[in-house]
């Protein structure tokens, strides 16, 4: 029979001695699961949250997410209830809804898109009193996008600020 090699100790090696004991695997594979158990608990995931301002003029609404993993694709909802007429209503997105995004369409199409100052202007037209108007935006997260991001929106009547949102987006990798 041939003999084993000088390094192999039996006290080490099969009895494991000097060497921590199985709790320390056990705490590994259990960090490994906490991460599929978090996405099956919509941690990462892309609930909607609604944020909402109003104002005499309109209501603005905002459906959206609040946390997002990178590489997903999501449509945001900006909903528009006129209590005023709003002749010139326009859209203002802050640079937070297109860096690091691919924006992959709006419906309906605004009659103009603008930017101003890095910021994205859609102009809408004439909204009468008592119509809603609803605008989707369609957008994807570009899977390098990671951490905290500042999504504000603005809603304009001409050069008069109407109503604005405040919104974040967490995004995992």
């Amino acid at each position: 029979m041939a003999t084993g090699p000088a390094t192999l100790t039996l006290s080490r090696h099969r009895d494991r001695q000097g060497r921590p004991g199985p709790w320390i695997r056990w705490l590994f594979v259990a960090l490994l699961a906490a991460i599929p158990i978090c996405a099956l608990l919509d941690v990462f995931g892309q609930r909607t949250v609604v944020s909402t301002d109003a104002t005499q003029a309109a209501r603005l609404t905002l459906f959206a997410p609040s946390s997002a993993r990178g590489g997903l694709m999501y449509t945001a909802r900006f909903q528009i209830d006129a209590r005023t007429e709003l002749k010139n209503a326009t859209l203002v997105l802050a640079p937070g809804w297109a860096d690091q995004y691919t924006l992959n369409g709006t419906s309906p199409q605004p009659s103009m898109e603008n930017s101003e100052n890095g910021r994205i202007a859609f102009s809408l037209g004439d909204i009468p009193q008592g119509q809603v108007y609803t605008e989707f935006v369609s957008l994807q997260i570009n899977p390098i996008n990671v951490g905290d991001h500042t999504q504000t929106v603005w809603l304009y009547d001409g050069k008069r600020q109407v109503a604005v949102i405040h919104h974040g987006i967490t995004i995992w990798p």
